[in-house]
This record gives C-alpha cells, sequence and structure tokens, in this order.
C-alpha cells in the first residue's frame, strides 16, 4: 500500500474538480457583448441541512445568458469562500462547516458578461459535520506486518483520517483517506510489537476532529515467503516454457527488467504448445512443499521487449503480459479455496500513452492485498483469466506471497 501525503490526495481530488471550474472560466472568457444588464435575482425554494453544510434548491430568472449560480459564506474556519454552481443545475451545495450553528449565504446570479445580481441572503443551519460519524465508527484490527483499518462514510465525501503511530519509542504518522461508504484499507510495515494508535479526522476544508487514543495494538510477525522449496505440479499447469521462457521463472526471484535479457526472468505461455489456443484459464499450480498463510502478494510483469523502440522501454501493459487472474489455494490439490480476483488494469490513454507511475508501479511490482489472512496451505493456484489482448502468447514475470512461512 503505498501511503500519500495530505497534499497529494488533495490533488487528487482537485484533478476531478478544475475541469469542471474550468469551463466556467472559459465561458466568462469567451462572451463579451458588451452587454452591461445584470441578471435578476434568483428564488430560493428551499434549504436542506446536511452533516456540515447544507443544499440550498433554487429557481433562476428568466435571463438567456446565465452562466452560473454563486454562494459566499464564512466557513467553520473563519475563510470567507464561495462555492459555484452551473446554469444547467437548480442547486448548491455548501461544505466546510463543523457545528450545527446557522450561518448566512450570499447567492449571486452571474451572467456570460459577468454580471451579477443582486445578493439574495439565506440562513442556514448544518448538521454536525460527518467527521464526526468517521471518527466513531473507526475500527482497527491487528494484521500480518500492520493493522487493517475499517470505517463507514455514509455521506460519501472526502475524509483524511490521520495516524499517530508510537512503538518502541519511535512516533510516525500515516493519512488514508477516501470518499466511498464503506472502506478497508491497511497500514503496512509495522512491527510485531505493542504499538500505540491515535487517531483524528479530518474533511477536504480543513475542519478536524480533535485526536482521539485507539488503544494498544501488536501487529502479526509478517515474512516474504521463502521461495526455494517451490516447484511446478506440472499435471495441473500450463505449458509456459516457449523459447526463452520458463514456468519455474515465476518464482526465481529474478524480476525481468526492460534493459536486458539476459536472464531470461519470465515465463511464455505459447498457444502453440498448448492445443493451438489460449483456453482461458491458464493455470499455474505451485507445490510450496511446506504449509503457509498469506494476506497479501505482488506480481511482475514482463519488461524486456525484443521490438521495443529502445533498450529502455519496457513491454509493460503490452498484449502479451498477463493482466486478470484469480488466486487459489489447497492442501490437496483437489479442494480449492479462491482468496480473491485481480486486475493489473490497463493505464493506457486513447494514443496509448502509459503514465510514468504506472511505469514505476510496474517496476516495482504490483501489490495486492487480501480481503483477509488466508488458510493455511500448501499449494497455490495462479489462474490467468486475460491479458492485455493477445490470442497467442502470454508472459509473466515473477509472484512473491507474504504472511507466515513454514507453520
Amino acid at each position: 500500500m503505498k501511503t500519500f501525503s495530505k497534499t497529494q490526495l488533495i490533488f487528487n481530488n482537485l484533478k476531478a474538480i478544475l475541469p469542471i471550474v474550468g469551463l466556467i472560466l472559459l465561458g466568462c472568457e469567451e462572451s463579451n457583448s458588451g452587454d452591461t444588464t445584470p441578471p435578476g435575482e434568483l428564488t430560493v425554494v428551499s434549504t436542506t441541512p446536511t452533516n456540515g453544510g447544507g443544499i440550498i434548491t433554487y429557481e433562476l430568472p428568466q435571463d438567456d445568458d446565465i452562466l452560473f449560480v454563486r454562494a459566499d459564506y464564512t466557513n467553520a474556519q473563519g475563510e470567507d469562500v464561495f462555492r459555484v454552481s452551473s446554469k444547467n443545475n437548480n442547486q448548491i451545495e455548501i461544505s466546510g462547516m463543523v457545528e450545527a450553528e446557522p450561518i448566512d449565504i450570499s447567492l449571486r446570479v452571474v451572467d456570460e458578461n459577468k454580471n451579477e445580481s443582486n445578493s439574495v441572503v439565506v440562513s442556514l443551519t448544518p448538521e454536525r459535520s460527518f467527521i464526526f460519524e468517521v471518527l466513531q465508527n473507526i475500527l482497527l484490527v491487528e494484521d500480518l506486518g500492520g493493522v487493517r483499518v475499517y470505517w463507514e462514510n455514509e455521506v460519501e465525501k472526502t475524509v483524511f483520517i490521520y495516524f499517530y503511530i508510537e512503538a518502541d519509542g519511535e512516533e510516525d504518522v500515516r493519512i488514508l483517506s477516501s470518499s466511498t461508504k464503506t472502506n478497508s484499507q491497511f497500514i503496512r510495515g509495522l512491527s510485531a510489537v505493542p504499538t500505540n494508535i491515535s487517531v483524528k479526522v479530518e474533511d477536504f476544508d480543513g475542519n478536524s476532529t480533535s485526536v482521539v487514543e485507539l488503544g494498544e495494538y501488536t501487529p502479526l510477525f509478517e515474512e516474504k515467503i521463502d521461495k526455494s522449496t517451490w516447484s511446478l505440479v506440472t499435471n495441473l499447469s500450463i505449458d509456459g516454457n516457449a523459447y526463452e521462457g520458463k514456468t519455474v521463472n515465476f518464482w526465481d526471484d529474478i524480476v525481468d527488467t526492460a534493459a536486458t535479457n539476459s536472464d531470461n526472468s519470465y515465463f511464455i505461455i505459447n498457444r502453440n504448445d498448448n492445443g493451438g489456443v489460449l483456453r482461458w484459464p491458464l493455470d499455474i499450480v505451485i507445490d510450496l512443499n511446506k504449509t503457509v498463510k498469506i494476506n497479501r502478494f505482488k506480481v511482475w510483469q514482463r519488461a524486456y521487449w525484443y521490438n521495443g523502440p529502445d533498450a529502455t522501454t519496457p513491454y509493460y501493459y503490452q498484449e502479451e503480459n498477463l493482466r486478470e487472474f484469480d488466486l487459489f489455494v489447497s492442501n490437496d490439490k483437489i479442494e480449492w479455496e479462491l482468496l480473491g480476483s485481480f486486475d493489473i488494469g490497463d493505464p493506457k490513454n486513447s494514443d496509448g500513452e502509459i503514465p510514468a507511475e504506472k511505469i514505476e508501479e510496474a517496476a516495482s511490482g504490483h501489490d495486492f492485498n487480501l480481503d483477509e489472512i488466508s488458510p493455511n496451505f500448501r499449494y497455490l493456484k495462479f489462474s490467468i483469466r486475460s491479458n492485455f489482448g493477445s490470442d497467442s502468447f502470454t508472459h509473466g514475470s515473477e509472484i512473491s506471497i507474504f504472511g507466515r512461512d513454514n507453520l
């Protein structure tokens, strides 16, 4: 799991908002007819309190050149702020409040020539902010290498949850963020020692709860599962030995790189070696020759590309690389338990370009968390459901699993 700063998390949220604001501003710039007549006032229909804000419903005047409605008010931090809503809407939402105290909102209609109507002032008493509800239902569960965090966010607004972590005299701060209703995320990289964790919740406007102590937690010991004992269950597995590829390269602890092909550190599944067609799923069954349990794993794509434009351009997310897969475990190779279905995802834009951070993610290995710690098992089945488009070949470089070894 990547841990982001609040600045990074806010930027990710702003990327969704800025195009809308940009369209409104563009409308202001494009019209310059010389009209100086202000639009009429809007009519407030109703006000609906929400957690930390409210929704104002209105009727627009009959003017033909209305661009947007602007709401000005003072937020809980004493800052003068505003919200806008396009001419296609009949509601505007305010936020950034904390307590159930009345506030005044000034509403103005703005037209395409930047003319503004007279203000209409409406009073609204918000409900107490949703950040307190989020705080009350945060649940931590000790997990391998850290803690799993659960919380509910009924209003589905962005929250930043700060975790203050203290263990063995060392202090750390982690921030998790989400705007979804039901959440399950991880805090990784914690030692298996008693750890005190406190928390506060903050909204997008910077309003926050006080810091509350959650208690002492002792993460479970986590380790990378040693792969030196692993072997291929040939009769249950696809043939991945085409050309220089070898199925057993999938767990040789060598991650393929774009710069060289000297290590041949990937498998190649060729339809011609498997009945003339890629019959999904393509199963790779591994005998760990020991009992383990896991809570997460990493997968690497093939990186080296014979036909690449240069020696440093990787093959990531290209048609023959693995993409979607299921993970199963067993103790007898007969009864299999599904741990989850996973998808590397296709980050390419319409021009086939891949963001730099997705190249970095592929090079570092794609991280996947299980919904819960697996049962003890001996056999692992990696069941490939799709690649990025090829009907002839499928490649992959490496898998590593993490949990408890030699149980």
